[in-house]
């Protein structure tokens, strides 16, 4: 009996941690090769935002018990919350308005 056999799902959340984890090495190669790209901070807190729901799951499907399942879905949510911070954008200042101070 083979491992996809007993937690077939399980299984497939490990293949997409490791595509993730592949997509992670490649992007952050390409930007030292050529310059440019995704910044890494951003890259790592939306992988991991991810990474930990991915992780969640996979505790889910072993029956793992309630705290380290927890424990992955508040990493999820830390990265998200970095994520976020790093995507934000503050409305830029308006000038003030000329020629209606007469």
């Amino acid at each position: 009996m083979d491992f996809l056999s007993i937690a077939p799902g399980a299984a497939l959340v490990d293949l997409i941690l490791a595509a993730m984890a592949l997509e992670a090495i490649v992007l952050l190669a390409l930007r030292w090769r050529f310059g440019g790209g995704v910044a890494p901070s951003g890259l790592v807190a939306n992988l991991l935002s991810g990474a930990g729901l991915l992780l969640a799951l996979r505790l889910v499907l072993s029956g793992a018990a309630l705290a380290p399942i927890a424990a992955c879905l508040l990493l999820a949510l830390a990265a998200h919350v970095t994520d976020l911070a790093l995507r934000w954008q503050r409305a830029p200042q308006k000038a003030p308005a000329r020629g209606h101070d007469r």
